[in-house]
């Protein structure tokens, strides 16, 4: 059977991927002095908490010698870890290195889904359902492969700030973006390796709106899945799903909260709103 390795960008804590039959290597977030594991340390509504305190966070990948040793779990076995986009962060670097401690490495495969969050949460999930139904690690990786194909993200912030830090926008930018009550929508660049600004709009539900043009440009329909995440932001979340379900409503919808890492680059208030087709 091939063991299926990942991180905390799948939105699974540690006990809810061992649950699900894989295992994780969680992300690592730092605020207000103390470092945490998220999901398992910290949950994203705690960390939105101390960041609206007055704390700035921090974030970064898996220890090396973390993920070397939930690859030593499984010492007899094929593992495929399919890792959070390359690029956004170094859990796919993190993830290679870690491979190379471990003993007969050539039975570890590292893959760069070129996603996050919601998407990366089915591909893994898929994965994992591919590996119990005895399919080949080849076979798994294929159908990753078509996954990738059909995967696409937009992320709402709700302050400009978070994106001026992570060098996102630049300081007018956000500042007449602040003064303009204006809604950034950014998605992946081509190569997945950075985010860009797809649109800007006057306001959350606008903005949300200019993601369902996108969505139906892209097929959205019947066989899709639609994942709504949210930096403690519910009611933005739900107001999105409403207005999505109206548009799509034979997609199937879900509403997760986005994991403390990712809030680090989003900021609180943040909404996500990504695709992948089954």
């Amino acid at each position: 059977m091939v063991r299926i390795v990942s991180d905390t960008s799948t939105l699974y804590s540690s006990k809810q991927a061992e649950e699900a039959g894989f295992s994780v290597a969680p992300l690592s977030v730092t605020i207000g002095g103390e470092t945490y594991r998220e999901f398992d340390e910290i949950s994203s509504q705690r960390f939105v908490e101390k960041i609206r305190e007055g704390n700035m966070p921090t974030s970064s990948q898996p220890a090396i010698g973390e993920v070397a040793e939930v690859f030593e779990k499984f010492p007899e076995d094929e593992i495929l870890n399919i890792s959070m986009a390359h690029g956004l962060s170094g859990t796919y670097n993190s993830a290679c290195s870690a491979a190379e401690l471990v003993d007969n490495s050539g039975r570890i495969t590292v893959l760069n889904s070129r996603t996050l969050c919601g998407p990366h949460r089915y591909m893994v999930e898929n994965a994992v359902r591919l590996a119990k139904e005895g399919k080949s690690k080849d076979e798994i990786l294929a159908d990753c492969a078509r996954l990738m194909e059909t995967d696409k993200s937009y992320l709402m912030p709700d302050d400009f700030e978070f994106l001026r830090r992570g060098g996102r926008v630049s300081s007018l930018v956000s500042y007449v973006g602040r003064a303009a009550h204006l809604v950034p929508v950014m998605t992946q660049t081509e190569d997945t390796m950075q985010l860009t600004i797809a649109g800007v709009r006057r306001g959350f539900e606008q903005a949300i709106k200019y993601v369902g043009k996108c969505l139906e440009d892209r097929g959205v329909g019947k066989g899709w899945r639609v994942y709504i995440t949210h930096a403690d932001a519910m009611n933005r979340a739900q107001r999105a799903h409403e207005i999505l379900t109206k548009l799509f409503p034979e997609a199937i919808f879900e509403i997760h909260p986005l994991s403390p890492a990712f809030i680090t680059q989003g900021g609180p208030g943040c909404v996500a709103v990504q695709i992948i087709h089954e």
